[in-house]
């Protein structure tokens, strides 16, 4: 028998959330852990219990799908999230995978290619539906080199020069977060120095306020 693949399903529509949840559980090898409402909820659970993968709606009330993205994989960076939307604009698109989203997927995409999409982001890949793929222009890995703006807050404090240290102080996070951050700035922007970033910042006029340009 197959290992068991643990998933939580993020999604205000408790109709869509139940007709997701009986489809996976068709399956032998998923196990749904929990269906929720929100992104704080999503948050709150995925704090204390680790899954393999969450399907997040991207519209919901309190916080929403991005939002609790980013917050997710602030402290498990390695977590597995597939965005499920009824939005198949580029913006869209381009905005979840810039935000750590392994994959996004259209609600009304057939109901095997929610399994497939779940197996993709599983052996490591990113996956995208057929619609969501079609409305992308084709940019080759463009658009893993935007940073989430939770990243821009970052690279903002570290160009004023402060250390991982009063970085987390600041923004009320750990000293790792920080240097997963850092390392991810650096990767994304093909800056291996502090004194790189700053110049970035600087040139870019990050440090005027008026955010990263990419």
């Amino acid at each position: 028998m197959s290992e068991q693949i643990s998933v939580v399903i993020v999604d205000d529509h408790p109709m869509v959330a139940e007709g997701i949840q009986s489809i996976l559980e068709s399956y032998d090898d998923i196990e749904v852990r929990a269906t929720l409402t929100n992104g704080a909820e999503a948050v709150a659970y995925l704090k204390g219990n680790d899954v393999d993968v969450v399907l997040m709606d991207l519209n919901m009330p309190n916080i929403g799908g991005l939002t609790a993205t980013e917050m997710v994989l602030e402290s498990k960076p390695d977590m597995r999230i597939l965005i499920l939307s009824m939005h198949d604009s580029p913006e869209y698109i381009s905005t979840a995978l810039s935000h750590g989203a392994r994959g996004y997927v259209l609600k009304d995409v057939p109901t095997e290619e929610i399994k497939t999409a779940i197996d993709t982001v599983m052996r490591g890949e990113r996956y995208l539906c057929t619609g969501a793929e079609g409305s992308l222009e084709p940019e080759g890995d463009d658009e893993r080199e935007a940073l989430t703006s939770r990243e821009q807050t970052v690279l903002l404090q570290l160009a004023q020069g402060k250390s991982n240290k009063e970085v987390a102080n600041a923004l009320n996070i750990s000293v790792r977060t920080v240097e997963t951050h850092r390392k991810n700035i650096k990767r994304k922007l093909g800056i291996s120095s502090t004194a790189g970033l700053t110049r970035y910042a600087i040139e870019h006029g990050v440090l005027q306020g008026t955010g990263v340009q990419l």
